[in-house]
């Protein structure tokens, strides 16, 4: 009989133990949980800039049926684009001429109509200025090169582009903005859960964008740039 008891009061004995135990251990398992709980937001920052640099190729064939006839018609042509837009502004630094581009049309095989003319000459003016608000007007004058007889050819191979090269000195405060504006989605979340916010988990920076406001003021650029954090969220 008293080994029988002592029996029961061990198994007693070992049963309390398994099940403090067992109290600790899904103690310590909430508070682990409870440490981890986190919250992920995003934040936006967007920013109106000006296009600080503008590439415009001017762009003319020159057709005939002489070849050293048509390539002075082009250097000459170049020339007269060359003085017309030093006469309104730009400089020799801002205005470049490519090597023209000769197409020999005679042989193409694959033409079955008559050919007025044996050779066309491509050539193409670039003014790459950061006086974007100039070169936009003269852009929207080009018709007064026409009537000089220079025929201005839309090229799709040489686009008008309009660029804004100095992110750097908004990064600082467009990542800034979007870092206050993600912790207030994060506060708000914590509040509606009936948290508090801790600090930071982790951080990541995402790419900057820089696109075209629209297609009609390619020369205005929307800037965007997304942050995502993750919060601690406390009791």
């Amino acid at each position: 009989m008293k080994t029988d008891s002592i029996k029961i009061i061990a198994a007693g004995l070992l049963a309390v133990g398994l099940l403090a135990l067992g109290l600790c251990v899904r103690s310590g398992l909430v508070s682990i949980t409870s440490s981890q709980r986190t919250v992920d937001v995003r934040g936006l920052a967007t920013r109106e800039v000006k296009a600080n640099r503008v590439t415009w190729p001017i762009v003319f064939k020159q057709v005939g049926n002489d070849l050293p006839g048509v390539y002075s018609a082009v250097s000459k042509t170049n020339a007269d684009i060359v003085a017309y837009l030093k006469a309104n502004g730009l400089t020799d630094s801002e205005i470049s001429i490519g090597a023209p581009s000769m197409t020999d049309l005679t042989t193409d095989r694959y033409n079955t109509q008559p050919i007025p003319f044996n050779y066309s000459v491509q050539s193409v003016v670039t003014v790459s200025s950061s006086q974007v608000d100039k070169v936009h007007e003269l852009i929207n004058r080009q018709g007064e090169l026409m009537e000089r007889g220079i025929a201005i050819t839309n090229d799709y191979s040489n686009p008008i582009t309009y660029d804004y090269t100095e992110l750097n000195s908004i990064k600082p405060e467009m990542i800034a903005e979007a870092t206050k504006n993600a912790r207030e989605a994060a506060n708000k979340f914590a509040e509606d859960s009936d948290s508090k916010l801790g600090k930071i988990k982790t951080a990541y920076q995402g790419q900057f964008s820089i696109e075209d406001r629209d297609q009609y003021t390619p020369y205005i650029k929307e800037v965007r740039v997304v942050t995502t954090l993750t919060y601690f969220l406390e009791d």
